[in-house]
């Protein structure tokens, strides 16, 4: 490794991305953790950390309205609690369950048939205000 540069860190459950590899995933390193993107819309964000190991999995983008029907087809589906236990658009298939696994997949079919439970577009980052110079 060269002085200077960061050796990337490896993508936690990557059999994700051979599951939504003819769909052409994109794979974006976010706090610490890797987000997979499906054109513009973020699905999913791929967690293995050492901190809040409770929330480790994979976190399905979705909104509060679509959490019901999913919990019905992801049992061990919960809020992330390093959000401070709050009910977020942001839901975890924990990683320590029995059938992490077998869930993960179901959700990639469902990425795969577009299931419109699924993935977010992200609100657009702001750019910073530019400092005006005329006096």
């Amino acid at each position: 490794m060269k002085a200077g540069l960061k050796k990337n860190k490896p993508i936690a459950y990557d059999f994700v991305l051979e599951e939504l590899y003819p769909i052409d995933p994109i794979v974006k390193p976010m706090f610490g953790c890797h987000a997979i993107y499906v054109k513009e819309k973020i699905v999913l964000i791929l967690r293995n950390k050492e901190a809040f190991k409770n929330d480790n999995g994979v976190w399905i983008a979705t909104k509060h309205e679509h959490h019901e029907s999913l919990r019905k087809d992801f049992l061990s589906m919960r809020t992330i609690s390093l959000f401070g236990g709050a009910d977020s658009g942001w839901q975890n298939l924990p990683a320590a369950d029995d059938h992490f696994e077998e869930e993960v997949m179901k959700a990639c079919k469902l990425i795969l048939k577009g299931d419109p439970r699924i993935g977010k577009i992200p609100k657009p980052r702001r750019k910073k205000n530019a400092v005006n110079l005329k006096r």
